[in-house]
């Protein structure tokens, strides 16, 4: 028998199927060694066939690396459609399938020693000298119940259980320990649900398509969820639900744990490399049947897939900005198709392209148009920080903020801070001489941890020495930039001595478990206040928040992005939503020096239909998605002159794919990036707006002129619809 091996090398070279002889142990989808040159290396088996024109010639599979399948047959199809699709070599998207760490043996499962009772409770005292105290010690212990022998010899001793099993009085056998992810504590809430619910769910059931579900926050789209992944598990068929944050799966499992038990897994990259295993090889051996995480959980090795759901769609970090670059919504799709199931794709605030395509019958659109619990959407106020300047008041918070806040405290609810920008400061700069302190690796300003008294670069995360004076002319006149989380947290704690402050960022969960924890005791009243970045800003039920405080609301608006409206939008509608969630009168006070812009009025009335509206005609105006699609090839190298000689070559290449569809391009030009070098990479780049009809055509043919520029000295990827076109 042949084996039709994709070898574990990251190289375009040697991404190809390699022929090796093999024995009847050895089926697809397993991983191997093989000889390939004058070592072994780790391998995937694609396929198997009778003959090969290379028969003479053949090495033989030196043997398997697991006693599993690792990749199952559907996944194959997948790893064509994603190398077709996103233009990816075989192995990069094989490598997406299984856990990082067992490509190596670097994890595995944990078998330890667990020992029990071979014979019946008195036949085994009787066995025993009455002067054996520890042995019948142990007797007594293991006669309800075994247990594991590092535990028992901490007990017991080893010598007494190595004379109880030399007796025959126990036996032992290895028994699989698991790693255990961090998760709430839950119960699980007998909820009935209204008639907007059941129809929802009952129009999932019936579906073999992509439902696009909007409901406004705290419309019960987790129930309708969990009741479409129970009838899915009731015909026997499996389910994945995606979130977009890490920070939202502990929540989430904790109430899928709870009314589905062990069944429930959750995946994603937070997770240490023995949890991630233990999580992976359950639902890849059926223990466990609904896959729960972030965008990498749409790779859960599940098969018999009834239902795919993917929570807060509108969100950007679904879409995979490093290599191998993907879009989980579009393999989403391809899974769900592939066994006939329906994709759920849930929002408050769908993305622009999607409430097209539901519009225009792409997708089916199903409403959940108020909160469960029949209360009205917090009210919102507009506090225009220029008038507040004007007042004398060049503080942090408002007048209104800070009452409101003082308020919320005496009623003893609790308080959201949101703003989207963590650190102390967001620069330091030379008022004599204009000096900014940037990354040395990066052209981006450094910010200010005051915790550590640090600066950090934000992009590659290296840390350099604060600076009380400029180092080029010598000033001590330093100005400091826009307001982050830690400072926002401080002066809370300043204005409100008595309160408990919580702060969410990505600094501050970067243990292992950080994320649960803060979410826990917030949840739990040990916080009055939470103060954070966007990771708090969507999917939280937090029951005793009556009042949310969105800073420098215009923070995200006026970047050069056509999405910056549309996320502004979506920002404040979903932070918004984190308060009055459960019976308390919620109100929401979002500060901007821009009060009047339409963003803002669409998003204080809760008014998606009209935003979308206006979008809508402004993206069909201009011609921008999902009225064209744009394209980007970013060229970069650790030499400026590697990358700028590539960047000509490439657009040289580009320029003649142009010249031969004129008509399909609404815009193309070459530049540098907006952020000119990252991790001491000098970056370059093509744009390009292509008309939506030819698109695909023109797309592929970018892709072969592209890999006719690639060299070893310089980097080149192509992106479709980049969702950060810094």
């Amino acid at each position: 028998m042949i084996a039709e091996v994709i070898v574990d090398i990251a190289s375009s070279e040697v991404d190809r199927i390699f022929d090796y002889t093999a024995g009847p142990d050895i089926v697809p989808g397993m991983r191997v060694s093989v000889p390939f040159g004058n070592k072994l290396i780790e391998g995937f088996v694609i396929g198997l066939k009778d003959k090969s024109d290379y028969a003479d010639k053949l090495k033989s599979v030196a043997g398997k690396l697991d006693d599993f399948v690792a990749v199952g047959p559907e996944m194959f199809g997948l790893m064509d459609f994603m190398v077709d699709k996103y233009h990816l070599r075989k192995i990069d998207v094989l490598r997406l399938f299984v856990p990082a760490q067992l490509r190596g043996g670097r994890v595995g499962e944990i078998l330890l020693d667990f020992v029990q009772l071979a014979l019946p409770y008195e036949e085994a005292v009787s066995m025993v000298s009455a002067s054996a105290a520890k042995q019948i010690a142990a007797i007594e212990y293991l006669k309800d119940a075994g247990g594991f022998s590092s535990e028992l010899n901490k007990l017991f001793g080893a010598s007494a259980l190595k004379a109880l099993k030399d007796k025959g009085i126990t036996r032992v056998f290895k028994v699989r320990k698991m790693r255990e992810p961090d998760t709430f504590e839950s119960s699980d809430k007998s909820v009935k649900l209204n008639a907007n619910q059941r129809e929802a769910v009952d129009r999932i059931d019936r579906s073999k398509g992509v439902i696009l579900l909007h409901g406004v926050t705290g419309s019960g789209k987790t129930e309708v969820y969990m009741n479409a992944v129970s009838h899915a598990l009731d015909r026997g068929k499996t389910a994945i639900v995606l979130v977009p944050e890490i920070s939202l799966t502990p929540q989430l499992l904790s109430v899928f744990r709870a009314r589905f038990g062990a069944k429930a897994a959750v995946l994603h990259s937070g997770l240490s490399a023995g949890e991630r295993f233990d999580e992976w090889k359950r639902l890849l051996t059926g223990e466990a049947s609904i896959a729960i995480g972030a965008r990498s959980a749409i790779f859960a090795p599940l098969s018999n897939i009834g239902l795919i759901v993917i929570d807060e769609e509108h969100d950007g970090s679904y879409v995979s900005e490093s290599n191998p670059r993907y879009d989980a919504k579009e393999v989403a799709r391809f899974r769900a198709g592939y066994y006939g199931a329906p994709l759920v794709l849930g929002s408050a605030t769908p993305q622009i392209e999607s409430y097209y395509k539901a519009q225009t019958g792409e997708y089916e659109l199903v409403s959940l148009p108020d909160r469960i619990n029949k209360k009205k959407l917090p009210e919102v106020e507009i506090v225009n920080m220029s008038r507040e300047i004007r007042m004398g008041n060049r503080e942090i918070f408002s007048s209104s903020v800070k009452q409101a806040l003082e308020n919320c405290l005496a009623d003893r609810n609790q308080a959201i801070i949101f703003i989207n920008r963590r650190g102390y400061f967001s620069y330091v700069m030379c008022r004599d001489c204009g000096f900014i302190a940037k990354c040395e690796s990066c052209d981006v300003s450094l910010t200010y941890h005051k915790t550590e008294n640090v600066l950090k670069c934000h992009c590659c995360g290296k840390t350099y020495r604060n600076i009380e004076k400029c180092p080029h002319c010598g000033s001590t006149h330093l100005r400091q930039g826009h307001t982050g989380t830690e400072q926002v947290a401080e002066e809370v704690k300043k204005l409100f001595p008595h309160a408990n402050v919580a702060r969410m960022d990505n600094d501050s969960t970067r243990k292992k478990g950080a994320h649960a924890a803060i979410l826990k005791d917030f949840a739990d009243g040990k916080a009055d206040v939470l103060v954070g970045t966007q990771m708090i800003s969507k999917g939280h039920d937090f029951k005793r928040v009556a009042l949310v405080c969105i800073l420098e609301a215009d923070y995200s608006l006026y970047m050069s992005d056509y999405r910056s409206n549309e996320r502004t939008f979506q920002l404040v509608t979903q932070v918004a939503g984190r308060a009055g969630r459960e019976g308390l009168d919620g109100k929401v006070i979002l500060q901007t020096y821009t009060p009047k812009h339409y963003v803002f009025r669409y998003a204080a009335a809760y008014d998606y239909q009209g935003f979308y509206e206006k979008e809508l005609n402004t993206r069909q105006v201009t011609k921008f998605p999902p009225f064209a699609k744009i394209v980007r090839v970013l060229i970069s190298s650790p030499s400026d002159e590697d990358a700028k000689a590539s960047a000509r070559k490439t657009y040289d290449a580009l320029t003649k794919v142009r010249n031969d569809s004129p008509d399909d391009f609404i815009y193309f030009q070459g530049m540098k990036s907006p952020v000119e070098r990252e991790m001491d990479m000098y970056r370059y780049q093509v744009l390009m707006r292509i008309k939506q009809e030819n698109a695909d055509k023109i797309i592929r043919s970018v892709y072969t002129a592209t890999d006719k520029c690639k060299n070893k000295k310089s980097q080149i990827f192509v992106e479709i619809n980049p969702q950060n076109l810094n």
